[in-house]
């Protein structure tokens, strides 16, 4: 769920909320600095700043924050008791800045360009810690050739402003929109993933039948591997409707810069695949690397399941590269 987007809804239809974002982390902490969780205003939770204690005290600060209307920087040290309850092997430190949402032309015009910058380009978000002199949140889109690298949040030296770089989610490119392709695609969406949806077929390729937010495509893999431009950034999931379909994407997409490509099917389908593309031409390296079967070694059968385990096999991917994967079939 993109959270910017979530809150500037809530601003827009008259709710209260908070939002609570992980500023600054020393030692071992639950989640990394820029973590971000939306507080509804009876305390609904979208989102997660490591759980536990942490959690609900930063659930009573949202609170506090909705009825002061103003934000507080809340700072936990972790001890090795409330440590071992968050599973981590030693304490740290988390501080998290919580700040009411607020109907400011201003400030909800910052969330909803910080939302379509996490899906669009990326930007730099600058929000004041103290509002003494009125709520202040700017977004600053990236200039043309910058880098968005850096902590994804952090206080200023003078700790009177949480800065968060937003760079933009990896895309999946989901090939096949049948039962397992639409699971997947929906599974990779809740996971924070940008995602396209590509078939030949108009009726499944139904923008109707998934989410306004993700991009659905008619068209033939030519079409689509033009269109999508891929990068090192992209992961591309082949779950078609037939051998022939997934070894004419897979020759288009084998040796192309995505650095995850994955064909749903078994270690057979794998062996036939390969030794016809190897005929044709693709080189050994390239298909090595196709993740065949797709998805975790957890014993999936039904659509969400195998949908279940090819996003946890993305996220691994997303989270620690190529070391980061299992093997093995579902």
């Amino acid at each position: 769920m993109n959270l910017w987007r979530a809150a500037a809804e809530l601003v827009r239809a008259g709710a209260t909320g908070a939002l609570a974002t992980v500023a600054r982390t020393a030692g071992s902490t639950p989640v990394p600095a820029g973590t971000k969780m939306l507080v509804g205003g009876e305390g609904r939770l979208h989102g997660t700043v490591g759980g536990g204690c942490v959690e609900a005290d930063v659930i009573q600060a949202a609170l506090d924050a909705q009825a002061a209307g103003a934000p507080a920087l809340v700072t936990h040290h972790l001890n090795a008791d409330l440590a071992g309850d968050l599973g981590l092997s030693c304490g740290g430190t988390v501080e998290i800045f919580v700040e009411p949402l607020v109907a400011d032309p201003r400030y909800t015009g910052a969330l909803e360009q910080a939302g379509a910058a996490e899906e669009e380009a990326g930007g730099i978000v600058t929000t004041a810690v103290s509002w003494a002199d009125g709520p202040f949140k700017r977004f600053e889109p990236l200039a043309p050739g910058a880098s968005s690298a850096g902590a994804p949040a952090a206080l200023s030296p003078d700790r009177q402003f949480v800065i968060e770089r937003l760079t933009l989610a990896p895309r999946v490119v989901v090939f096949g929109a049948g039962h397992v392709g639409t699971a997947i695609a929906r599974a990779a969406d809740a996971a924070g993933f940008r995602v396209v949806v590509v078939d030949d077929r108009p009726e499944f390729a139904d923008p109707g039948r998934f989410p306004d937010r993700m991009a659905v495509w008619t068209a033939t893999v030519q079409e689509a591997v033009a269109r999508a431009a891929i990068t090192a950034a992209d992961a591309i999931v082949i779950a078609t409707r037939g051998h022939r379909h997934d070894a004419v994407i897979l020759e288009r997409v084998a040796a192309s810069p995505a650095g995850y490509v994955g064909l749903l099917g078994s270690r057979r389908k794998r062996a036939v695949i390969t030794k016809a593309l190897s005929a044709a031409g693709v080189p050994a390296q390239s298909l090595a690397r196709v993740r065949v079967p797709v998805g975790l070694a957890i014993g999936a059968v039904t659509p969400e399941e195998i949908a279940v385990s090819v996003v946890a096999e993305l996220i691994a991917w997303r989270r620690n590269g190529e070391r980061g994967m299992g093997k093995g079939e579902r």
